[in-house]
């Protein structure tokens, strides 16, 4: 009987994630398979509820609407920074990826939409919020059980 994912489960998988203009916009196919022990964070919580119950061999593809994947595109996560904000001498562009630090000390990645020289506007969104997602899935190992028992080792 071949393996199956559970929710604890370590998993190797090959994925791709396309958005709707067909335009990939992450992949392992043709580079080293990811693995990834379910319930740690690692993937996003509705990426895992994927695979759940997928089968060692098993190979699928799936749609995924905003609302069952990142959310919809949130308007108020879209923020207009001070220019002064930033360091003189960071070199800031349309496109650029700038990770930000919460109060609560959380890492919190914005992408930067717009910059001018008295402000920068950033959007805090997901990049695939708001997307309709093609998700294609190859599970290529599973170690632990569907039982909900961690596998061993990883406590």
């Amino acid at each position: 009987m071949s393996a199956i994912v559970g929710p604890h489960s370590r998993v190797r998988l090959h994925y791709a994630i396309t958005l709707e203009d067909g335009t990939v916009a992450d992949a392992t196919v043709g580079d080293e398979p990811v693995e990834v022990t379910l319930g740690t964070g690692a993937l996003h919580p509705n990426l895992e509820k994927l695979l759940i119950g997928r089968s060692v061999g098993s190979s699928d593809v799936v749609m995924l609407p905003p609302e069952r994947g990142f959310g919809a595109r949130d308007a108020a996560l879209v923020k207009t920074l001070p220019r002064h904000e930033f360091p003189a001498d960071m070199a800031v562009a349309p496109g650029d990826i700038i990770g930000f630090t919460t109060p609560g000390g959380d890492e919190l990645p914005g992408a930067v939409v717009e910059i001018d020289e008295a402000a920068v506007t950033v959007d805090f969104n997901h990049p695939f919020a708001g997307h309709v997602l093609t998700v294609g899935l190859q599970i290529l190992a599973v170690d632990g059980a569907v039982d909900g028992t961690p596998p061993s080792g990883t406590g």
